[in-house]
């Protein structure tokens, strides 16, 4: 379902190159494999434990790569965020918004097309939200991304889960 939200930024039709950051042990790459998408994927992780593990599970497979780094080094046609702003231990929401806002700005340079990500909401049930997660304001994102970013900018907050998801178009 989060993955569904996710490549909704993609064109589906023609092949692409994408930029999957916080890529883990690849799941993303599966999906998009298991959906038919022909695409040139990059797949960027700060665990070099899950960068080996993903790096094992495609082994040989073509125009698939895993680097295990903080910041994207290459441009794509797009880029996606999933679950990387979640936790943020024991940061301060403005450090933590700092540092959201800092990867908006790499996302949107690392990304031709257009890019998204995700968020647990601030419209979690109160009783079920923790102390060591960030629970971020989907208005406050949607209008930073529709300000710094692009005028096309769709905020999907209806799927069931507690969390969002934001495509960045940008002009083609």
């Amino acid at each position: 379902m989060r993955f569904d939200q996710l490549v909704r930024i993609v064109n589906a039709a023609d092949p692409f190159s994408i930029n999957d950051l916080g890529c883990g042990y690849g799941a993303l790459l599966d999906y998009l494999d298991a959906r038919g998408f022909k695409t040139d994927y990059t797949g960027i992780d700060v665990s070099p434990e899950m960068v080996r593990a993903a790096a094992l599970r495609f082994e040989g497979r073509a125009n698939a790569d895993f680097i295990c780094a903080a910041r994207i080094d290459r441009e794509a046609d797009y880029s996606v965020a999933s679950g990387i702003f979640n936790v943020r231990l024991k940061s301060l929401d403005t450090e933590w918004c700092a540092h959201i806002e800092a990867t908006l700005d790499m996302l949107n340079a690392a990304s031709r097309r257009g890019f998204s990500f995700n968020c647990l909401t601030s419209y979690s049930d109160a009783s079920k939200m923790r102390d060591d997660l960030y629970y971020a304001d989907p208005c406050a994102l949607f209008d930073l991304c529709k300000r710094r970013y692009s005028k096309s900018v769709a905020l999907l907050h209806d799927y069931g889960l507690y969390e969002f998801t934001i495509l960045v178009r940008k002009a083609s």
